[in-house]
């Protein structure tokens, strides 16, 4: 229902007009937020719970007095929608709105300010009214890079979320295009999915959802099927895809606080093989997954005695290196080096580490710092042939770097050089030019005196 026309802000005119005019967008139609569209918005998709919305408001008292502008500030305004960050009135009013409309939402107080108000602005109990425009929404990232955005269609139950080594049970339907490849009841081991032919994007983001949700989730290549494709599916390599994921239930593994020590240490020798068959498989960030598993178990724990206490550091010492691996792998060698300093603080000659962080510090440009870490390797281990001829490439690069590095300096000395030489030729024209002038005034002086004495 739309209107051309400004609402009237007194109380009884409001109310009759939004009764007469207005849809009720409760889900218990109690008339709690009633909405007026003063302008349609696109025809097509609307806000899902979780959705990074963008809008424009103006909020009035039902008196017309208003209290608050974003246009005033000139600067729109964003939050996730269904989240419960904003008013209960305006989770439920945007989530009914299209991209580009404009709508008017009268506001019961149990649904805005409630019975205390708002000091200064809103008296207690008092209903309010928002125009509110719907500028742009898009899914929530779940990762930094953007690689997993969802989507929330339904909204679960409860407080919990499926935590690493969790038993998930969920319905999967996974789109190329339009194209549906796979439709199946499933269950697994979060942190393990790919043992089902799971993608990646899908187990990283169970630890958002809650039991019953159903999301859409939008993967790209690196948490889909990555360069590889998907033969058995059809999917080609570095294909963008779309997962419909309903968790329909899970059994959480038990957190860390909920273990003993001995529990922690004989998880952690089947979770390190579970992340070793992975890292054979070529499957880095599976791998990843399992070895963190085991430094979060473990980094803060002291054992009773001594052999225990040795077990506890041997577990933590592989876990690092065999990270710095794995990112050396994925070629994320900040990563690799953070991984091996671990390693380094509890064993400052650690040949391993101090070969891998040599590597990422190669492979970041820094020859200097890759050439000490080499040379530091052949002080623990002299026969170690890989870190001499690390040494070669690293004494290589150097030179190499260092000869560019005069190259360029010569250029721009003899670009110098050429600027103050042309800057010296005109200043010598332009004095010549000058010297010329003078020579010229003095003579024409000279003959009209000259002239003005008597013969």
């Amino acid at each position: 229902m739309t209107t051309d026309q400004d609402l009237p802000m007194d109380h009884q005119s409001a109310t009759a007009l939004f009764a007469a005019k207005g849809i009720d967008v409760t889900t218990n139609k109690d008339q709690g937020v009633i909405k007026v569209i003063k302008h349609p918005g696109v025809d097509g998709d609307r806000p899902m719970i979780g959705d990074r919305v963008t809008v424009h408001y103006t909020g009035k008292l039902v008196t017309g007095k208003k209290f608050d502008c974003s246009r005033e500030r000139k600067e729109p305004f964003c939050f996730n929608v269904g989240k419960g960050q904003v008013l209960r009135a305006w989770d439920i009013g945007v989530l009914s709105m299209q991209r580009g409309e404009v709508c008017t939402l009268l506001c019961k107080p149990e649904y805005a300010y409630g019975a205390a108000g708002n000091p200064d602005k809103i008296p207690p109990s008092s209903s309010v009214v928002f125009e509110m425009e719907l500028i742009k929404f898009e899914g929530e990232a779940l990762t930094g890079d953007g690689g997993i955005v969802r989507r929330i269609k339904v909204k679960g139950d409860g407080y919990t979320n499926p935590n690493d080594g969790s038993v998930v049970n969920v319905h999967l339907e996974g789109r190329c295009g339009d194209r549906l490849f796979d439709c199946r009841d499933v269950s697994f081991i979060v942190g393990q999915a790919e043992d089902k032919s799971i993608p990646l994007g899908v187990d990283r983001a169970m630890d958002k959802m809650q039991k019953g949700e159903c999301c859409l989730l939008y993967l790209k290549p690196k948490y889909g099927f990555g360069s590889e494709g998907k033969p058995e599916y059809k999917i080609g390599p570095d294909k963008d895809i779309v997962y419909e994921v309903t968790l329909k239930d899970f059994q959480r593994a038990k957190d860390s606080w909920e273990m003993d020590l001995k529990e922690k240490l004989d998880l952690s020798a089947e979770v390190k093989n579970k992340g070793n068959q992975y890292f054979k498989a070529g499957r880095y960030y599976q791998a990843v997954i399992q070895y963190q598993r085991i430094i979060s178990w473990l980094e803060l724990e002291y054992g009773t005695g001594e052999v225990q206490q040795k077990k506890i550091q041997d577990y933590i010492l592989t876990s690092h290196l065999n990270l710095a691996l794995c990112f050396l792998r994925l070629k994320e060698f900040t990563q690799a080096v953070d991984n091996c300093n671990k390693v380094i603080e509890l064993d400052e000659n650690n040949e391993k580490a101090l070969y891998r962080r040599g590597e990422a510090r190669l492979c970041r440009n820094e020859f200097s710092l890759a050439l000490a870490d080499f040379q530091q390797v052949l002080q623990v281990n002299s026969a170690n042939r890989a870190a001499r001829a690390q040494i070669s490439i690293c004494q290589s690069k150097i030179k190499e770097h260092h000869e560019k590095d005069k190259k360029t300096y010569a250029n721009m000395f003899q670009k110098f050089a050429e600027r103050d030489a042309k800057t010296g030729k005109t200043k010598r024209r332009r004095d010549d030019s000058t010297w010329t002038s003078f020579n010229g005034e003095v003579s024409i002086k000279q003959r009209r005196r000259s002239q003005d004495c008597p013969s």
